[in-house]
Order: structure tokens, then C-alpha cells, then sequence
């Protein structure tokens, strides 16, 4: 086990370290000024496309078979973005990098909006039917058509990441997170946690079981039963958490300033710890706060384009506004109101606090709930963590499904279901860290794409502007 932490954190140093941070930024930034800042530009424009299209009625149902509906797509990448990571992952990284690591998710989020929109668009155009008739699409298909045949082993290097990276983060990390939370919510209502079976503890198992058994049910009837639980539930959940984070902040109201200074000022600190490099609280910011903001809004990694794939849309760019919303309603909305709950409740005390993320966003709930607070976070992340892992095993079912030509599926799902129970039970510490690394993985293989075939997201954009009637997609 100890050769594999060590193995891990050398390639993670890596894949998020400086180098590939900028990578990573540096693409938004590169399709921000490509498009004339559009997340600014078109503000109006993307809403009106997006959450604007929910009072339309006509919008409601997909038009042809083997797709789902726009805002179906939306959910089911929103739900594997806007699940534990937008809790726990934000509390760990204010745990880990200070308040600073607020700042530097936000402006990764920021220039995520256009890495999302650029990975959507290509999804779209480059999408083609399965055997079943579905609409499948996403980086593997992308490098693959978009890149020609001599880059075909990087789109096989991307579908392998995804299929073993879908365990990680779309899987143990999210039943993890539940089992933590719930522990903490059963200590806070002085339930006994004493029961044992073979050694684990009684609820993680019951818990684990009955979680295997409904993403079975819902992953085995295919994507349309996928769309259909999204769109049920990340409304929901979503609307709700962020109306419980605003009253917790404003009961705390006094502390908003002071929340907010600590954020700017530990983004640019300069102060060395216990006699260090200078400038180390700042970098573990950047890093930490970057790497959530990968982590939660997915930017980059090129999962989220796997989903929107299905979409049923007549251009491309019709379905990359979804991906500007996506990421702004994720990172820049929910993810700054969780920071501003932790900040503002006085649980957390400082720089190097000895807390794991699950602990502090519960305690921070709360702070301002009291037991409740415990009760209301441990509903939140077993809903969001829900459905991140039905989501997560499509992206790892179609990547799968690319490396196999289609054999085996079933296999896949039976195993993915079958680690939820492991997930419950199991401490699973290096499954955070193995999950940051094999996300920076993915990243590689699709931002090379994306950079590579720029010019077609930029020609598509254009033609789309110059004449939204008359476009005709050009394969």
C-alpha cells in the first residue's frame, strides 16, 4: 500500500503541479479570448438558451430516439459535478490550502466555463450512433475523428483513464463522502454505532447494500432511465442546498466580511509556515483550489461532454451554452456558497486545522442548525453523491464501450454497483488522492484535443452567429 501512495503522489505532483495547472487554465483562458470573453458577451444570450428553455414546453421531451432532452443532458452532467465535491471537496480545500483556495477555484471556474463550452461543441459535432441507436459521443470520439487515425491511442488512452477513473471519482470518493456524513449525523443524534458485521460497521453495510441495489436498477435500464433520475432529483437537491447555504450565511451574517478579506488575502499571501518557503500557503491555494475546481465542475477532464453528447440539439453550439451555464452554476454559485458556509460559522480556525472535509461541512451546518444542520447535509450528499454515481458509470460505460466495441457492458455495470458497498465500508483516504491524480490524467489526452481542433470550435461558433438558420454541420 505504501508503494502505491508513493507511486500516486509522484504522478500527482505531477498532473497538478504548475505545469499542468496552466495547462489547464491556460486553455480556458486561450478559449476565453477566442471567443471574445462569450461568458460576459452572451450572458444574456446562454441563460435565455439554458434555464430560459425550462418554460417552454416543447423543450420537455427529445425529439428523436437514442437522445435524451437538452436540460436531461444538463442534469446528468450537473449531476456528476454537483455532487460531494461541491461539499466536502470545498471544505477539504479550504482544510488543506487555506481560505485563499476559495479565490483560485472561482477563477478556474471562470475560465472552465469556455474549456466546457469548447469540449460540448465537439462532443456534438463529432457524435455519431451506437449499435442501439443511441447518441454517443465525448474525447475518445473527438481525438479519434476530429485528430484522424494516428492519434487514435490517445483517445484509447482518455476511454481507459475514464473507465478506471469512473470507480474513483464517480464511485467510492461519492459513497464515501455519505458513509462519513452519515456517521457524523448518527453521533450527533447519539445513535450507537457500535454494531458490527465481519467487522464493519452495521449501517455502512445496510447503507452500502441498499445503494448498490438502486444505481443497479437505474445504470442496467440504460441512459434514458439515467436522464430521467437526474432530472427528478439535481433540481431538487440543487435549489434546496442552495437556499439552506444562503440562511446559514446569513445567520452568521457577521462574519461575511471577514470571511471575504481572508479569501483575498490568503489567494495572494506571501507568509511562509513554521519557518518554510515563502509564498507556501499561497501555492498549496492555488493548487488545492484549482484541483477542486477541476474536481467539482470537471473542466477540462472531458467526462461532462460524454453526457451532453446525447443531447438532442441541431448545433453544437445550442448544447456548449449548457456547458458555460453548468460550470457557472456549479463552481461560481454552489461551490462559493459552501465556502462562505464554512467560512462564515467559526468552525474552521485557521491555516493547518487538523479537520477532514466531510467533519468540517458538517460542522459548519451545524453551527448554524445545529443537529439538524447534520441531518440536512448527510440528505444533501446522499442525493448529490446518488447521483454523481449514476452518472459517473455512464461516462465509464461509454468509455468502456469504446475500448470493447460494445461486449461486456453488463460486466461493467455489475462490477460498478458491486463497489458501492465497498465504497461504504471501507476507509478510502488514497481513493481521494487516486481520484485527483486519474482526473489530471484524463485531462491530459482531451486538452490536447481541445487545443488541437480549436479551430473548429471557433469556426463552429462563428458560422453558428453568422447565420443560426442556415447552418450546416460539416463532418
Amino acid at each position: 500500500m505504501e508503494t502505491v501512495t508513493n507511486i500516486n503522489t509522484l504522478i500527482g505532483d505531477f498532473v497538478w503541479g504548475p505545469v499542468m495547472l496552466i495547462f489547464i487554465v491556460g486553455v480556458g483562458v486561450y478559449f476565453t479570448i477566442r471567443t471574445k470573453w462569450y461568458q460576459i458577451g452572451h450572458f444574456k444570450e446562454w441563460n435565455k438558451n439554458t434555464i430560459g428553455l425550462l418554460f417552454k414546453k416543447d423543450s420537455r421531451k427529445a425529439r428523436s430516439d437514442g437522445s435524451v432532452t437538452q436540460f436531461q443532458a444538463f442534469c446528468t452532467a450537473m449531476a456528476a459535478t454537483a455532487g460531494t465535491g461541491n461539499l466536502v471537496g470545498v471544505a477539504a480545500a479550504i482544510g488543506i490550502g487555506g481560505p485563499g483556495a476559495v479565490f483560485w477555484m472561482l477563477l478556474s471556474g471562470f475560465f472552465g466555463m469556455m474549456t466546457k463550452y469548447a469540449e460540448i461543441v465537439l462532443a456534438i459535432h463529432f457524435r455519431e450512433r451506437n449499435e442501439k441507436g443511441d447518441w454517443v459521443g465525448g474525447p475518445m470520439y473527438y481525438i479519434k475523428k476530429g485528430l484522424g487515425k494516428n492519434f487514435g491511442w490517445l483517445a484509447t488512452l482518455f476511454a481507459i483513464f475514464t473507465a478506471v477513473c469512473a470507480f474513483g471519482i464517480g464511485n467510492m470518493t461519492q459513497i464515501n463522502a455519505v458513509s462519513g456524513t452519515a456517521g457524523e449525523m448518527l453521533k450527533d443524534l447519539g445513535i450507537n454505532l457500535t454494531g458490527q458485521i465481519y467487522g464493519f460497521e452495521v449501517y455502512k453495510v445496510v447503507m452500502g447494500v441498499v445503494l448498490a441495489v438502486l444505481v443497479a436498477l437505474v445504470i442496467m435500464g440504460g441512459l434514458q432511465r439515467i436522464g430521467d433520475a437526474t432530472e427528478r432529483l439535481i433540481p431538487f437537491v440543487g435549489i434546496l442546498n442552495i437556499i439552506a447555504c444562503v440562511v446559514a450565511i446569513v445567520i452568521k451574517a457577521e462574519n461575511i466580511i471577514p470571511a471575504l478579506a481572508s479569501v483575498f488575502k490568503g489567494a495572494f499571501s506571501l507568509e511562509a509556515v513554521g519557518g518554510g518557503v515563502t509564498g507556501y500557503v499561497m501555492m498549496l491555494g492555488i493548487r488545492y483550489g484549482i484541483a477542486r475546481g477541476v474536481f467539482t465542475n470537471e473542466a477540462g477532464l472531458g467526462s461532462a461532454p460524454i453526457a451532453h453528447a446525447a443531447a438532442d440539439t441541431d448545433h453544437p453550439v445550442k448544447q456548449g451554452m449548457w456547458g458555460v451555464f453548468e460550470v457557472f452554476a456549479d463552481t461560481i454559485v454552489m461551490c462559493t456558497l459552501s465556502a462562505m458556509v464554512v467560512l462564515t460559522s467559526g468552525v474552521y480556525t485557521g491555516f493547518g486545522q487538523d479537520i477532514d472535509g466531510a467533519a468540517l461541512i458538517s460542522q459548519s451546518f451545524k453551527a448554524s442548525f445545529g443537529v439538524g444542520g447534520s441531518i440536512f447535509l448527510a440528505f444533501s450528499i446522499l442525493i448529490f453523491a446518488y447521483c454523481t454515481t449514476l452518472s459517473w458509470s455512464l461516462y465509464g460505460q461509454r468509455c468502456f464501450e469504446f475500448l470493447t466495441k460494445g461486449r461486456f457492458v453488463k460486466a461493467y455495470q455489475l462490477i460498478f454497483s458491486l463497489c458501492v458497498v465497498v465504497a461504504a465500508v471501507m476507509q478510502l483516504d488514497l481513493a481521494w488522492a487516486i481520484a485527483d491524480t486519474l482526473n489530471g490524467l484524463m485531462a491530459i489526452p482531451n486538452l490536447i484535443a481541445l487545443m488541437a481542433l480549436s479551430g473548429i470550435v471557433i469556426r463552429l461558433t462563428k458560422e453558428y452567429y453568422a447565420d443560426k438558420k442556415g447552418f450546416k454541420s460539416v463532418k
